[in-house]
């Protein structure tokens, strides 16, 4: 039986503070399993020619992409990324991006989510996938 999908609240609640999600000003937007979207400022979030960090798109990628997987499983259920890749297309050195990350496939103990980061022009950033072992809560 599916659960029902547990409020935003509910989700943020579970980070705590002192995450790395708190310390790169994560944001989210819409959570559900099937589709995650989060945003994050550029600012304090930059390599040092000034320009968003690679490292800091991968960050927003996989956390998007493992609340889409920890949804998949809620509650209880267990989430961890087994795998990411990026390719970054465009830089951008300020300003707030915006991750979409769009289920791929939602299994029994695999999940791969797309995730598309642009900029405030709609303009994309960077591509990421990210594969998550997922484990249902135990009854």
């Amino acid at each position: 039986m599916t659960q029902p999908t547990p409020s935003m609240d509910e989700i943020l609640a579970t980070f705590g503070s002192g995450t790395l999600v708190e310390r790169m000003g994560i944001e989210f937007v819409e959570i559900s399993a099937a589709r995650v979207v989060g945003t994050m400022p550029v600012e304090g979030n930059t390599q040092v020619a000034g320009f968003l960090h690679g490292g800091a798109s991968c960050v927003l990628a996989e956390t998007l992409g493992s609340v889409g997987a920890l949804l998949h499983v809620w509650p209880g259920g267990l989430a961890l990324g087994t795998d990411i890749n990026a390719t970054h297309h465009r830089s951008v050195r300020s300003g707030t991006v915006t991750g979409v990350a769009t289920a791929v496939a939602l299994g029994r103990t695999l999940t791969s989510h797309e995730v598309v980061i642009s900029d405030e022009e709609g303009r994309r950033l960077c591509t990421a996938r990210i594969t998550n072992y997922v484990r249902a809560a135990q009854p």
